[in-house]
C-alpha cells in the first residue's frame, strides 16, 4: 500500500502538529489530492500534517476486481468486506482507522495523536464520515466534499454493498454514514458536509446529502452543508473550497 504525507515546515525537533486523513474518491490513488487540490498552500499555512491513503488494496488479482471502475480495484469503499473473495483484502476500513492510523504516529513523529481530523471526497467522504462515526473520538473533526452520504440507497453504495457485504442489509448499516448517526454516542461532533449544486451525481441521486441532514437533525448531531451553485464533482470545486475545509478544521483541531 502506498500513502503521501505532507510535513508542513512547523514540523521541526519535537514539535507535535495537528493531522488530518484525506480519504480520495473512486478511480483515485493516493496522487489525485497531491496534485489537484492545491490543499499544500492551507496546510503550511495551519501546520497540519496532511495523510492520504490509497483507495483500495493493489495487486491482489481477485477475479473481477477490474472489470468495472465503481467497484475492486480504486473503490475499496474504505470498509471491511465480509464477503468471499473480498474478505481477506479487501479491508479498507481496518487499514486506515487501525495499521495506517497507528503507523503514521509511529513513523513520524511529530502527528499528535489528540488532535487528528479526516475528511474526503465523494467515496471518500463516505469514508471520512462513517470512519469518524463508526470510532468515535477517533478523529476529533470531519468533513466531506459531496459525499456518498446514504449508500444503502443509491446505486453506487447497493452496488459495493452488495458485492462486498452481501444480501443482508443489517450489515450496510454499519457502513451507511446516514444509519450510523442515528444511534451516535460519542464525544461532540460536527459534520461539514460540501456539495456542487450542478454535480450531475448529486441530481442523479447517488450523493444524497439532505437523507444525512434529515437523520443529524433527529439525533440532534450538528450538521453543516453548503450547496455551491454551479458547481460540479471535480477537483476544481474541491479546490476552490478547500481552504475553507482547513479553516474549519484547524478551529477545532488547534482549539
Amino acid at each position: 500500500m502506498n500513502f503521501s504525507i505532507y510535513i508542513p515546515p512547523q514540523a521541526t525537533g519535537d514539535v507535535k502538529l495537528p493531522a488530518i486523513f484525506y480519504l480520495s474518491g473512486l478511480t483515485c490513488t493516493e496522487q489525485n489530492f497531491i496534485t489537484k487540490s492545491g490543499f499544500q498552500r492551507y496546510a503550511a499555512e495551519h501546520g497540519i500534517i496532511v495523510v492520504g491513503p490509497d483507495t483500495s488494496p493493489r495487486g491482489v488479482k481477485i477475479t473481477g476486481d477490474d472489470e468495472s471502475w465503481d467497484f475492486g480495484v480504486s473503490a475499496g469503499f474504505y470498509l471491511d468486506a465480509s464477503k468471499e473473495p473480498w474478505s481477506k483484502n479487501y479491508r479498507m476500513g481496518s487499514y486506515l482507522n487501525n495499521e495506517l492510523y497507528n503507523l503514521v504516529q509511529q513513523a513520524f513523529n511529530n502527528i499528535d495523536a489528540n488532535r487528528i481530523g479526516i475528511m474526503g471526497h465523494s467515496m471518500g467522504g463516505h469514508g471520512a464520515l462513517v470512519s469518524t462515526l463508526r470510532n468515535p473520538g477517533l478523529y476529533k473533526s470531519v468533513s466531506a466534499f459531496a459525499p456518498i452520504c446514504n449508500p444503502s440507497a443509491c446505486p453506487w453504495g447497493v452496488k459495493a454493498f452488495t458485492g462486498y457485504l452481501g444480501e443482508d442489509k443489517n450489515k450496510w448499516v454499519e457502513w451507511d454514514a446516514t444509519e450510523l448517526v442515528k444511534s451516535y454516542n460519542g464525544p461532540p461532533l460536527t459534520l461539514l458536509i460540501d456539495q456542487g449544486a450542478a454535480d450531475t451525481f448529486y441530481k442523479d441521486k447517488q450523493l444524497l446529502p439532505e437523507n444525512l441532514v434529515k437523520a443529524c437533525r433527529a439525533a440532534e448531531v450538528p450538521v453543516i452543508l453548503h450547496l455551491r451553485d454551479g458547481y460540479d464533482h471535480s477537483y476544481y470545486y474541491i479546490s476552490t473550497f478547500i481552504g475553507e475545509h482547513f479553516d474549519f478544521h484547524a478551529k477545532i483541531l488547534k482549539a
